[in-house]
């Protein structure tokens, strides 16, 4: 295929997903080895992983609060796509919220890619560990059900539903329709359906399969330096699911997922060893969840796509006949989680009001790296002081966009093949 320019177009690689099926892995393995994926040429445009999630908004017509700090989100996926048909060979956007998308929404992204050679990419998991692991992820975006009650909903009443992909975990896990919708737009052969590896396997064949599909070398990239989305323990869970009872309603989310989420979440509780053993489906579900998986590894079989890994993989392996609830969790596994919470919820808030480290939380869920990352005590001021005024509010955010500007203009003039900026 032709650019328009006359030299050779990239293939364009759009990872829509599914949430909780190794994506934050492959991301993480994509930035963290961004120049010499670079220098191999696979573009991952913008700045950092946030372009891709609000270009992701921005392609769903997502509504914003007013003065998000992050800055508005239209114009993000246009943006971005310009940037990846830049790619010298090969270019990735990623973003498991995709898979969210409706036909027009989708049907907008493969255009904005014309001139392209567009493939998709679908990692896919086996339920009987994807609906505990998409639970644990809810009560990390302020869900307050329990898991019986949300596990009941999913299957019970939501899975039956004629238009279920209402239901948002639906909406990211029907992966027949997910593939339904995209692969409208791209050919058969151009849709690769990447299988997770179950537990036990080599710690990188997800990666190696990514990276096959893609065209790159997997050791092109190092994976220590990635970080995997870490499950937490079935104390720490329903400490998080208990908190976020009583979390007022009117605390924003950008708030709520920069310190409850990051800092309390993945920075201090997802480090606490599981004295309960991991979340599992009940026995009794096992039925169900076998015939959705041979359902879904059947559709597959006949829909002429590229299938990487074992589709036998996506059937559940067996089912505990004693599978530990979070409701197992007793006061005192609770109480010694919540030390470790406040403690790093203190750290946090002594870095916003200009404490050197090491300061109140040093040694819970910290490191020497962390610490390093520690502001001065003028930035922690103005960082606190932007919080409490509007003003100060609007000078941090346009501070943030010259910077990424900046930037821009730094990687325009990059030896070799760019990104660029708009």
């Amino acid at each position: 295929m032709t650019a328009p320019d006359g030299g050779q177009a990239p293939r364009v690689f759009i990872h829509v997903g599914e949430p909780k099926t190794g994506t934050t892995f492959i991301q993480q393995v994509m930035w963290t080895n961004k120049e010499e994926l670079l220098d191999a040429g696979l573009l991952l445009p913008g700045p950092r992983p946030m372009a891709h999630w609000r270009a992701a908004q921005d392609l769903r017509d997502v509504p914003q609060i007013p003065n998000d700090p992050v800055g508005p989100n239209k114009g993000a996926w246009e943006k971005l796509a310009r940037q990846v048909l830049r790619a010298p060979r090969v270019g990735v956007i990623s973003h498991e919220l995709l898979a969210a998308a409706d036909p027009e929404h989708a049907e907008r992204a493969v255009r904005s890619l014309a001139g392209a050679e567009v493939h998709l990419v679908l990692t896919v998991r086996d339920f009987a560990t994807l609906l505990p692991a998409e639970w644990q992820e809810t009560v990390k975006h302020r869900n307050t059900r329990q898991w019986e009650d949300w596990l009941a909903d999913v299957i019970d009443v939501e899975s039956i539903d004629p238009d279920r992909r209402q239901h948002w975990f639906w909406r990211v896990h029907d992966t027949v329709a997910v593939l339904r919708t995209w692969s409208a737009l791209v050919p058969a052969e151009r849709v690769h359906v990447i299988t997770t590896p179950p537990r036990g396997s080599a710690p990188d064949l997800l990666w190696e399969r990514f990276a096959g599909v893609v065209g790159i070398a997997a050791n092109t990239a190092d994976t220590a330096r990635a970080r995997s989305n870490a499950s937490l323990g079935l104390a720490e869970v329903e400490l998080l699911r208990r908190l976020n009872e009583a979390i007022p309603q009117e605390l924003p989310g950008w708030f709520y997922m920069r310190n409850v989420k990051d800092a309390l979440a993945h920075g201090a509780l997802a480090a606490r060893p599981s004295t309960l053993g991991r979340l599992e489906l009940p026995p009794e579900l096992e039925k169900w969840v076998r015939e959705h998986a041979e359902a879904v590894v059947a559709e597959l079989g006949a829909s002429g796509y590229d299938i990487v890994g074992d589709p036998a993989e996506l059937l559940p392996p067996p089912l505990s006949s004693k599978a530990a609830r979070p409701s197992d969790a007793r006061p005192d596994e609770m109480l010694d989680s919540a030390v470790v919470a406040i403690s790093a919820l203190l750290g946090e808030l002594a870095k916003t009001q200009g404490v050197n480290p090491p300061a109140v939380g040093a040694g819970v869920g910290t490191t020497a790296a962390a610490a390093a990352r520690t502001p001065n005590r003028l930035k922690a001021r103005l960082l606190a002081l932007s919080q409490r005024y509007p003003a100060l509010h609007r000078l941090r955010r346009g501070y943030w966009h010259l910077a990424n500007a900046a930037r821009h203009l730094r990687g325009a003039v990059r030896p070799g093949p760019s990104a660029g900026g708009d």
